[in-house]
């Protein structure tokens, strides 16, 4: 994981999910920097993720990355402390969050590797 999550290969119903749960993980991994390429498009995308990251305590700031892709990636910055108060304490929370990412993560891998 390296902090970069390509949405091109999802649906827009599956990226709330998707983006609550890649945050999760990387605040876990202690990833601070994460880059979410949603595309230019009409920004419906866009507005999910920022929706999403402007809802979330453990962002500590976002917006579009200075590097010529403008608005088609958004860069939101982590606090490293804050997967601490995120993470299900009960069993059947642990199994619940367990379940929703192997969906996801596998569905990420599997597109990432047919387009190299």
């Amino acid at each position: 994981m390296n902090g970069v999550l390509d949405l091109h290969h999802f649906k827009p119903r599956e990226v709330p999910e998707l983006v609550r749960e890649y945050l999760h993980e990387c605040k876990r991994l202690g990833i601070d920097e994460v880059r979410i390429i949603h595309g230019k498009g009409k920004g419906v995308l866009r507005g999910i993720v920022q929706e999403i990251l402007a809802a979330d305590p453990g962002v500590r700031g976002f917006g579009p990355a200075h590097d010529g892709s403008g608005w088609g990636v958004t860069i939101a910055y982590l606090s490293a402390d804050s997967a601490k108060r995120q993470t299900p304490s009960k069993p059947a929370e642990q199994a619940a969050a367990a379940t929703t990412k192997h969906r996801w993560w596998r569905k990420l891998f599997t597109s990432s590797n047919r387009s190299s």
